[in-house]
């Protein structure tokens, strides 16, 4: 197969797990390759190439494989929900930005790439904070997320981490679409740094630049200020080691899923008891060997260096 042809179907079938018709400029962002493709010549190739002709279908803008058709009208659906939810993430996300130390506020998970499965899906975010504040700024992010779910809003702080913790210790590809997928709303200059240090991800996606939020959120900065003066001495620090040992003695107590890929200690917070990426790479697996290819773009690369997370 045309090592083109191969980089789009590999593409396409990673979206088919998550039941993701593609927009043009989707496919060429995401695309899973061994090195950067043109956006005119991943048209020329989705154009003249008669495999990939049989096997892809085109329609109102979106390209998916032909045996899921029905994606299509799966992701016109879902592009209807985005109204709701994209002013909801707004919302939210300025009260996550006021909340005392936190330096940055991402959108990721599904609406990040306007795939909401559902008219009310989860707002998955993730928060980057000043260090020695990561526990106290989750206990205020919880509180939001229970006011969320007053107004039936389910806000999913999943991932907290110190602002000198921005490498991801784990990297395969499901990491890699999460890094290149995650959209800065609320940023103190810190989203630069998370991109550099998690640079290994464009082995996996080497078309993919850095996001913008069209319109960035602005934090209620009154509060925030009184906040971090109350909470930046000695009173911030007690709470911050009482919160850190409540909450994860309740974390860590009982056994664990063998596939976990939560991380718990005083730089980072992440929630993930059951590993879904493991899941997706799974079932991503399953169909590529359907049609004859592998895992990782470096199998079929030319002679040339990556970094050893691709390999």
């Amino acid at each position: 197969m045309h090592p083109l042809d191969a980089a789009i179907l590999r593409t396409l079938l990673y979206a088919d797990v998550f039941d993701y018709a593609m927009r043009l400029h989707e496919l060429h962002r995401y695309l899973i390759h061994y090195e950067v493709v043109p956006l005119a010549h991943l048209e020329t190739r989705l154009k003249t190439s008669t495999r990939l002709q049989e096997l892809l279908i085109h329609q109102d803008d979106l390209i998916c494989l032909k045996i899921n058709r029905n994606h299509i009208e799966k992701r016109q659906l879902r592009l209807t929900y985005m109204a709701t939810l994209s002013a909801q993430v707004r919302r939210y996300s300025r009260w996550l930005a006021t909340v005392p130390f936190v330096r940055m506020v991402a959108l990721t998970g599904a609406i990040a790439v306007e795939n909401p499965a559902k008219a009310n899906d989860d707002l998955d975010f993730m928060m980057i904070v000043e260090p020695g504040r990561v526990w106290l700024a989750r206990a205020f992010s919880i509180v939001l997320v229970r006011l969320g779910r007053l107004q039936g809003v389910e806000i999913c702080p999943n991932y907290v981490t110190a602002s000198n913790r921005l490498q991801q210790t784990r990297c395969d590809l499901y990491i890699a679409h999460e890094i290149a997928q995650l959209v800065p709303l609320f940023d103190d200059d810190l989203y630069p740094a998370f991109w550099t240090e998690n640079g290994w991800h464009q082995d996996w996606l080497p078309n993919s630049t850095p996001l913008s939020a069209e319109e960035p959120v602005r934090p209620y900065l009154p509060l925030k200020r009184v906040l971090e003066w109350l909470l930046g001495g000695r009173l911030g620090m007690w709470l911050e080691r009482w919160e850190y040992r409540r909450k994860s003695h309740k974390f860590l107590q009982g056994p664990q899923p063998h596939d976990s890929s939560a991380r718990i200690n005083s730089d980072e917070v992440k929630g993930h008891f059951n590993d879904h990426g493991a899941a997706v790479l799974a079932a991503y697996e399953e169909r590529l060997a359907a049609y004859g290819l592998k895992m990782t773009p470096v199998d079929e690369a030319p002679a040339q260096v990556f970094s050893q997370c691709a390999k």
